[in-house]
């Protein structure tokens, strides 16, 4: 009977440490005994190996002596804060999702914490719901168990500023933090958002966008939130509203400025409880939802004059990107022309249509206050307009702003000399505007400085 007990348990040690090869390694860090059993506990029944710490120092001992796949981390420590140890791994280990507990109801060190480069928060007292979907989407993030969804949206361009823009993009996508995108209308906000989506944890769960201007107030609450049967005249059943609908993806709330303040105090509850309450319900819905607003009108001056509240900007602008407008990156046009007329002709009767250089030329010099919306709207009137499969200046119909430099295009006679007059003037009013300053000039222009100075040589300026 000894015997086969000792075999049994050889058998079972054997399984036991087969099956902890397979689990994830966590550094959970807390002074609290109490809460670093509770997440050991929850997370062992994720086949999540545990290591604890309870300082600063000893958790960035164990960060240089083992490795781990996620860190949880108390803000509250005795030799300093969740933020020192943010901050250690940003700088040594950037690939390693990292998040904190916070106590209830202090967002401000939770955003300072994102800031930092915290994957995500969890507040005291933890709810274990939310501490699973946090883990999960962490373990997604450092690419164990996550599988690669290809986008079928891409950020077209070559410019500095464009590359910028798609370096910021992997880098948001790696977070759970609020986004707020900054652009002019047209930039593509939108487009930018799904890109950070496809590219996140949440890449398999749904992406919800909402245009916060285009539902009418009396609607927006039970549109956001959902409502139950019988809650108003109409209520015929129970409905989901888009935070639901979003739940365990992302939701783009489009022009975030057009909300009405008595809104934006029921979204500021959301984020900050990670639940919703429908319209006509006493119990809150728990939500797994990450936020990217965007907006082309500048917040901080709605903050100023009342019309946004100051809480809630700082909410949702934990990380901000700005969607650069299409006259600051006037090298790309070649490139959005091309993909425009490729998607605008796809019909086999329609064959290939193809810009002059003439007409390209125009649209160097044009400035596009409706950026790349507004570029694909002149390029289809020119397709339908054109004759045969070539468009010139005149089937572009820009503003007059513009003309007098069609008319010398057409009666120039030297290609070349033509190109290079556009480029010329286009490069001497972007250098008074930014007055003779080179690396200014280049970041207009959405160049690098050695192209500018190249062009600058080339044209004899």
């Amino acid at each position: 009977m000894v015997r086969v007990l000792e075999l049994l348990f050889r058998i079972y040690q054997k399984d036991s440490d087969r099956d902890m090869a397979e689990h994830y390694h966590a550094l959970i860090i807390d002074d609290e005994l109490d809460i670093l059993e509770l997440i050991s506990l929850t997370l062992s029944r994720m086949n999540i190996r545990c290591v604890t710490a309870t300082s600063v120092t000893e958790a960035k001992k164990l960060l240089k002596e083992q490795t781990f796949h996620f860190c949880l981390t108390d803000m509250r420590l005795p030799d300093g804060d969740g933020i020192d140890i943010v901050e250690h791994i940003q700088k040594y280990i950037p690939t390693m999702p990292v998040a904190v507990i916070t106590a209830h109801g202090n967002m401000e060190l939770a955003v300072a914490a994102l800031k930092a480069g915290a994957f995500d928060f969890v507040s005291k007292p933890v709810n274990l719901r939310v501490l699973r979907d946090l883990v999960n989407a962490a373990l997604k993030q450092t690419g164990i168990i996550r599988k690669e969804f290809a986008s079928k949206y891409v950020l077209l361009g070559e410019s500095t500023a464009i590359e910028s823009l798609r370096e910021m993009i992997i880098k948001v996508a790696r977070s759970q933090a609020p986004v707020l995108i900054q652009g002019e209308s047209g930039t593509g906000k939108e487009l930018v958002a799904r890109l950070i989506h496809d590219r996140s944890a949440r890449a398999d769960k749904p992406f919800v966008a909402i245009n916060c201007g285009a539902i009418p107030r009396d609607l927006m609450e039970s549109e956001f939130f959902g409502y139950k049967k019988g809650s108003f005249t109409g209520a015929a059943s129970d409905k989901i509203g888009l935070f639901q609908a979003a739940d365990g993806g992302t939701l783009l709330l489009d022009e975030v400025g057009e909300l009405p303040l008595y809104l934006q105090v029921k979204l500021l509850r959301v984020i900050q409880e990670k639940a919703v309450m429908p319209v006509g319900s006493a119990q809150e819905i728990p939500i797994d939802v990450r936020i990217i607003s965007a907006t082309h009108k500048k917040l901080n001056e709605l903050v100023q004059h009342g019309e946004f509240r100051q809480d809630l900007f700082y909410r949702i602008n934990v990380i901000e990107l700005r969607v650069p407008p299409l006259r600051e990156r006037i090298s790309d046009i070649p490139i959005l022309v091309e993909f425009l007329l490729n998607k605008s002709t796809q019909q086999p009767q329609q064959g290939h249509i193809k810009l002059t250089d003439e007409a390209l030329a125009c649209l160097m010099q044009y400035s596009f206050p409706g950026n790349v919306r507004e570029l694909e709207n002149i390029l289809e009137r020119a397709i339908a307009l054109c004759d045969g499969q070539t468009i010139y200046p005149k089937d572009l119909q820009l503003p007059a702003v513009t003309q007098p430099d069609v008319a010398i295009t057409e009666q120039s006679e030297d290609l070349n000399e033509l190109l290079d007059t556009v480029q010329k003037d286009a490069l001497l009013q972007a250098l008074e505007k930014n007055h003779w300053n080179k690396t200014a000039t280049a970041k207009q222009l959405g160049i690098t400085l050695r192209a500018l100075r190249y062009r600058l040589q080339k044209l004899g300026l």
